[in-house]
């Protein structure tokens, strides 16, 4: 008889002492962890406009840095989350996370090793406050500013690699680290809970995952509205606004910030036990006989890996539901990474705007739907059959709520030589050739340039060159120009020929489309939200793949719709400063919803299947039952006793 106290006693009841701390310390951790993750993972889709101006980039190398964090996540997902549940989970996990702070930090290290972000504007040829004369200065001001840009190439004043290579290695760091934390963690839960407590530690972890996107938003929106190079340069010096399509927010400074905050979850993580046994007689994996067993090589390990591979892959119905999840997948994947330019293009909205209301209007509408569909599966204790109607219903009528989104359009605006011609009576016909006119052919303007200016015509024009202005007033962004000859050509008097900074001001109608959109977008996510927890019930997460090629894709289809480029400071083709916002909005939404309607089709299939299989066993029940009438009511008396 063992005595209490006694070095036996002792050892039996250890993991009782130490569990419910270790426990409640380890689901905090993994809880700030699902929040960190879901926080950077957010701010990166927030950034995604400014990394492609900062750089000088097309949209479709901006898709290869967003899809590395998918393509780090593959190279080993597999791989840790099979043999990591061998092993140590906690310390696995904690090498994860800190895997993951370093990629983040190492995302915003380009910014602390490339010079200060220069854009060429007209209002850093004037500093004088009085009548300036431009139609001979401004246009050898301009060429020597293009000169200099162009020989800084060849005295290293640029950088001599590109430096978003260094973005991309950051993010596929964070890809890789982030792998095993989803599932080592909810299964090491799983492991050491008990059954009842499992799917609300699980659902807890998964409401920290959702708040995280609500902050992440909300930071790219403030460091979106600070300029770039804040604390290096004068805030006043700065002439272009938020809504310019040259502006570049301070994209590095939420990296830092969510970097910083992934450092700090990493650590503790490093110090808990390998095993956190809630209770000796009922636990699942403590048994007090294991203490000594032989741990299992990987050789043992692995042996049964590909056999489990391949059981999974040859599941027919399986492999319907996974073609399904990737075609949807693919669409969820353009829809939440090219969202916010979509915004920022179709409506004439800033960054800051637009991803802050993202963050506290439509992620909160995924939380609730993600609530509401935990409890529709708990009330109605829905089954694999009731799972997959649910996700085929929700879906649908998601899809169904894409539909107004076509006539919520703003039309594009009026630019000079660009969508417009310089004289009303004269069609446009060739853009490449329409920038230059005989209002401006004198003037020397290089077809790069992009500083736009508000004539008083309500035509915006691409510089105050192109528009043959000859005089200005003012400095920075209160710069007015005057005398200028292209909007006379338009039909107004000399009096009535000056233009302002900036690009004019889209209909009025535009704002209150944009408000109605995130109505309706949020509505769209709150119902197909409505099946995510089926979706996870009857799905693993072999897609990671799905998010890899549609950013790629898709962002080398917004580079079709570009009708002005800028170029870089070595005189190659830089990031887009016009988009041909009705083509865009048609390939956004057509091809989201072509995927989305593809997927529903074989997840239609995919329920029919699941129905057909569930008759089938139904069926076979009951012949077993007629045929062998006393050996099933033998076995129901056993199971009942």
């Amino acid at each position: 008889m063992t005595v209490e106290g006694s070095p036996d006693r002792f050892t039996e009841t250890r993991p009782m002492e130490y569990s419910d701390n270790n426990k409640t310390v380890f689901i905090g951790l993994l809880a700030f962890c699902f929040f960190t993750k879901s926080l950077t993972g957010a701010y990166t889709k927030s950034t995604i406009s400014q990394i492609e101006r900062r750089f000088e980039i097309p949209s479709s190398t901006v898709g290869i840095i967003d899809g590395s964090f998918e393509m780090g996540n593959l190279l080993v997902i597999t791989v840790v989350s099979y043999f990591g549940a061998k092993f140590h989970r906690p310390k696995i996990i904690g090498a994860g996370v800190l895997l993951m702070g370093i990629g983040t930090l190492i995302m915003a290290l380009p910014h602390f090793i490339m010079s200060r972000y220069m854009y060429d504007t007209a209002a850093a040829h004037t500093n004088d406050p009085a009548n300036f004369t431009m139609s001979s200065t401004f246009s050898s001001d301009t060429q020597n500013t293009v000169q200099q840009l162009v020989s800084g190439c060849l005295k290293g004043e640029v950088e001599s690699s590109p430096t978003w290579v260094i973005v991309l290695f950051g993010n596929i760091l964070r890809g890789i680290g982030e792998a095993g934390i989803g599932p080592l963690g909810m299964s090491f839960i799983d492991d050491y809970a008990r059954p009842g407590n499992s799917a609300f530690y699980i659902g807890c972890l998964h409401t920290f995952g959702v708040i995280g996107p609500i902050f992440g938003y909300s930071l790219g929106s403030l460091c979106a509205s600070l300029y770039v190079d804040i604390g290096l340069v004068d805030q006043e010096s700065v002439t272009i606004t938020p809504q310019d399509s040259r502006w570049v927010g301070a994209w590095w400074l939420g990296y830092v910030v969510s970097g910083l905050l992934t450092l700090l979850a990493a650590l503790p993580l490093w110090f808990l036990p390998r095993a956190l046994p809630e209770n000796p007689q009922t636990s699942k994996a403590y048994h007090p006989s294991n203490e000594h067993k032989h741990t299992l090589s990987i050789t043992e390990i692995a042996k049964d890996f590909w056999p489990s591979i391949k059981h999974l892959l040859t599941n027919r119905i399986y492999l319907l539901y996974l073609v399904s999840s990737v075609l949807a997948f693919n669409a969820f994947a353009i829809t939440i990474t090219y969202t916010p330019k979509y915004l920022e293009q179709q409506f004439g909205q800033s960054a800051s705007k637009t991803n802050f209301l993202i963050g506290v209007i439509s992620i909160p509408a995924v939380a609730l739907g993600m609530f509401v569909s935990g409890w529709i599966m708990k009330r109605f204790k829905l089954g694999l059959l009731g799972s997959a109607r649910l996700v085929f219903f929700t879906s649908v009528t998601s899809l169904v709520c894409i539909i107004p989104y076509f006539a919520l359009s703003c039309e594009n605006i009026d630019v000079a030589g660009v969508t417009v011609p310089y004289q009303r009576s004269i069609e446009l016909q060739d853009i490449s050739c329409d920038l230059l006119n005989s209002c401006n052919a004198d003037c020397g303007c290089p077809d790069f340039l992009w500083d736009p200016v508000c004539g008083q015509n309500g035509v915006t024009y691409i510089s105050p060159c192109h528009a043959g202005c000859n005089s200005s007033w003012g400095t920075r962004q209160n710069m007015t120009f005057h005398g200028c000859t292209c909007i006379q050509s338009w039909g107004l008097t000399s009096g009535n020929s000056s233009a302002v900074l900036g690009q004019c001001p889209r209909e009025s109608s535009c704002t209150k489309m944009f408000y109605i959109y995130l109505a309706l977008q949020s509505l769209a996510f709150f119902v197909y939200c409505l099946g995510t927890v089926p979706f996870f019930l009857i799905s693993l997460r072999y897609c990671l793949i799905c998010g890899i090629p549609a950013p790629i894709c898709f962002g080398a289809l917004i580079d079709m719709t570009c009708l002005k480029w800028g170029q870089n400071k070595c005189g190659g083709r830089g990031a887009c400063r016009m988009y041909d916002i009705e083509t865009f909005r048609y390939l956004f939404l057509g091809l989201v919803s072509s995927l989305q309607a593809f997927s529903y089709t074989l997840l239609w299939i995919f329920t029919t299947q699941i129905k057909r299989k569930v008759q089938n066993d139904e069926q076979m029940s009951k012949d077993i039952e007629l045929q062998y009438p006393v050996l099933c009511d033998t076995e129901q008396e056993n199971y009942v006793k």
